[in-house]
């Protein structure tokens, strides 16, 4: 039993400044160099040959493009190895660039509730998203590796585990894993990817590291230009924008602090919205969230480097839900059943978050 732990640098800002990478793979008989054993693809492959049943690649509910570019590019790779794998996911992607890149580039793909069997002995690989999340759906079968850029959760037990917090987006790590491999990217592949960076570091602007950067640059001479600007411009729809309107009415600000609240909204249109209200000059963070039936999901935004999106995060869901992500760019789920019934969510989540831009020196 193995695993792959990779460890991805911060970047602190100064041009040129040398790219460095921490990078180890774990086992039960001690340490050893990751290229003792080949590439992560290989590694991963070798492991994925043994599985007794079939192969899932599962990436989190209501995927968003980032990933679903990388649950893409990883069956891409898969396929190239003799492994057959099926793309699943638990709740339906809502955004009009998710929809119209699984249009455009033919990824098949499907909602567990439709797949036709899932068997305990099967394998899944979880991309972009960890086991226990919850907006990880539970397939009820064996979850054997996770390809991450979030921050490792505590309970994570995988025999293969490359987590790389620091990366802004898991589709630049899916696409290291084709030039490390020497492996050219299809077309198709490649626009995919390259959107799902683009997407997920906000146009480059977000929690971009050297390995965005790199990916981005390499993957663009083969990606398809007319596809992407076609998805660039598939962002919104009308029912979006009447969303939106809605929401942008709901605004208020505390020093520089911004809460949104949209009315019943999937987690990717809570966060699109968010980004949307960062912009505000205003402002230096954002906290967007949606009380749905379920639960209260929550998205926070900063644009400074001293208010840490992740912390919170943690601190407005506390003990009662979930939180945590990125510096930038970071969210928490309150299941329905731990919402105070005596206290309104707007002043839960008010009263949290600018106790902790207080305690913060914010």
């Amino acid at each position: 039993m193995y695993q792959a732990i990779i460890a991805a640098p911060a970047i602190d800002g100064q041009a040129g400044q040398a790219h460095r990478r921490t990078e180890g793979l774990r086992s039960t008989a001690g340490s050893a160099s990751i290229n003792s054993m080949g590439t992560r693809l290989q590694t991963l492959v070798a492991l994925l040959q043994t599985a007794p049943g079939e192969i899932f690649i599962q990436p989190h509910d209501a995927p968003d493009p980032d990933a679903i570019a990388s649950a893409f590019g990883l069956h891409y790779l898969l396929s190239r190895h003799g492994l057959k794998a099926r793309i699943i996911y638990g709740r339906e992607y809502e955004k009009m660039d998710a929809r119209r890149m699984v249009a455009l580039l033919g990824i098949e793909l499907s909602m567990a509730a439709e797949a036709a069997s899932i068997e305990s002995e099967d394998w899944v690989v979880v991309i972009d998203g960890q086991s226990g999340n919850t907006n990880m759906a539970d397939l009820h079968c064996v979850e054997v590796a996770a390809i991450d850029h979030h921050m490792v959760r505590a309970d994570a037990a995988y025999r293969f585990l490359d987590i790389r917090p620091e990366v802004g987006s898991c589709s630049a790590i899916i696409a290291d894993y084709f030039f490390e491999n020497q492996e050219i990217p299809p077309r198709l592949v490649a626009t995919a990817l390259l959107y799902g960076i683009f997407i997920d570091t906000d146009s480059m602007t977000r929690g971009v590291t050297d390995l965005d950067a790199l990916m981005f640059y390499r993957l663009y001479a083969f990606a398809e230009p007319e596809i992407f600007r076609r998805l660039r411009s598939s962002q919104l729809t009308l029912r979006d924008l009447a969303t939106y309107a809605d929401a942008f009415r709901t605004v208020e600000i505390y020093g520089r602090l911004a809460f949104l609240r949209l009315a019943d909204a999937d987690d990717s249109l809570v966060g699109a919205a968010n980004d949307i209200v960062l912009s505000l000059d205003e402002i230096d963070a954002s906290v967007a969230y949606s009380v749905r039936s379920d639960g209260v999901k929550i998205s926070v935004r900063c644009k400074v480097d001293d208010i840490h999106g992740d912390e919170l995060a943690r601190a407005i869901a506390g003990e009662l839900g979930f939180g945590g992500g990125h510096v930038h760019m970071a969210g928490g789920f309150i299941p329905a059943d731990r919402v105070p019934p005596d206290r309104s969510v707007d002043t839960l989540i008010r009263h949290r978050a600018i106790s902790y831009m207080e305690s913060s020196n914010h």
